[in-house]
């Protein structure tokens, strides 16, 4: 292995927790370590959790976080044994892609040995914050808190155009750089054969039609106008089953509301998918992802889909629709139970899904290797400029 670039990726959940920010993550460590020196992932400790990547895991003591199961955060300074392996690590350069307990353990380091710290905004935080707080003046200082955090970097990196304004909106002020998400699935072959083992595992008939949901299944996804979509649909006299691929706090609470809403014998909750080929079987047999956050900044599940050329529905105006054009590249409605389901209605009936998929694939659709080929050339001018300018 090539010892060059010595790299670290600090976040506050990583696998077995399945988000978009852990994807990112595990494929920035991936091809880092594979293709240009050391990398190494710094998060919190998972109960009865083994790590089997090709790279190493640290983890730090750490307790879940109230009213957002299954994450966690800790207090690493407690932990002697992970402060001892993480102080003999001659990090060049560290990315906290959260401003929590793991995002401050990268800014300690950078500066404490005087090296480069980038941090990623992934999340709207004043949302998750307002979701465990309750109370907008605590989410308000919540986010305060967490610009500070982005103010103490030397670098600040978005995911796209969207995510920049509503980091600008928190209050931030600083350079932002947009760097794209990507992902590691690459093109089935035969898309429809692909698609079959997801029918002999669900017993789905091959001309069924079928949606798609991944993500977490947590009230912040817009999931209950989803749910409730989906029930006027049926109203509307459309046969169709639904697969919800995700684990979250509102799981519970979001099989109830289908039950009572009588669409147990369409949508199928199947929990967290951590087996990558099958969930990419999924993408394949989807007729349609549906996607309906506001919540989320920039989403890889719409990538995924795309490199199946599995057209996904937006919401009109969210983070996740840039660069979505209704009617082209994925279908783009307004944020209530009767667009949704207006709009699936006519995605099946007047727009041709297949054609559609085709163009996602080709301009939503990019590999994880190449984004991280880019990152690494960044780092490599970031690290090379501050031993310039400390020289």
């Amino acid at each position: 292995m090539n010892m060059g670039l010595i790299t670290g990726q600090f976040n506050e959940a990583f696998t077995p927790i399945m988000d978009g920010v852990t994807n990112v993550v595990r494929n920035y460590a991936y091809w880092l370590n594979k293709k240009y020196g050391v990398s190494y992932v710094i998060t919190p400790h998972f109960p009865k959790y083994t790590d089997r990547e090709e790279y190493e895991v640290i983890r730090y003591h750490s307790f879940s976080v109230p009213r957002r199961p299954p994450y966690r955060t800790g207090v690493p300074a407690f932990d002697i044994q992970f402060m001892r392996r993480i102080r003999n690590i001659p990090f060049d350069i560290v990315h906290a892609h959260s401003p929590f307990s793991a995002g401050r353990i990268a800014m300690s380091i950078a500066h404490k040995r005087g090296i480069p710290v980038i941090a990623s905004f992934h999340s709207k935080y004043y949302d998750d914050l307002l979701e465990s707080l309750k109370f907008e003046g605590a989410a308000r200082i919540g986010v305060s808190v967490i610009v500070d955090f982005y103010n103490q970097a030397d670098f600040v990196w978005t995911v796209n155009n969207a995510t920049a304004g509503t980091l600008r909106e928190y209050g931030y002020k600083g350079h932002i750089e947009v760097v794209n998400n990507g992902t590691e699935f690459e093109t089935a072959r035969d898309r429809n054969q692909e698609g079959r083992q997801v029918n002999e595992r669900l017993n789905l008939k091959p001309d069924e039609l079928v949606f798609l949901y991944v993500g977490q299944l947590v009230w912040q996804k817009n999931l209950k106008t989803l749910i409730n979509a989906l029930a006027l649909l049926r109203d509307m006299g459309m046969e169709y089953r639904m697969l919800m691929a995700g684990m979250g706090y509102a799981a519970n609470d979001l099989k109830k509301m289908a039950e009572d809403l009588d669409l147990t014998d369409r949508v199928i909750f199947l929990g967290a998918v951590l087996d990558r080929k099958y969930l990419k079987s999924l993408f394949c047999r989807a007729d349609l992802l549906l996607f309906p956050s506001v919540y989320d900044n920039a989403s890889i599940v719409v990538q995924e889909a795309a490199s199946q050329k599995c057209p996904p529905l937006l919401i009109r105006g969210s983070n996740t629709a840039e660069g979505v054009i209704d009617g082209v590249n994925g279908l783009l409605c307004e944020n209530s139970p009767e667009a949704i389901a207006q709009k699936i209605h006519d995605g099946v009936h007047r727009y041709d899904l297949s054609r559609i998929g085709e163009k996602a694939h080709e301009t939503l659709y990019r590999n994880w290797e190449s984004i991280v080929d880019e990152v690494c050339g960044r780092y490599k001018e970031i690290v090379n400029a501050y031993k310039r300018i400390r020289a």
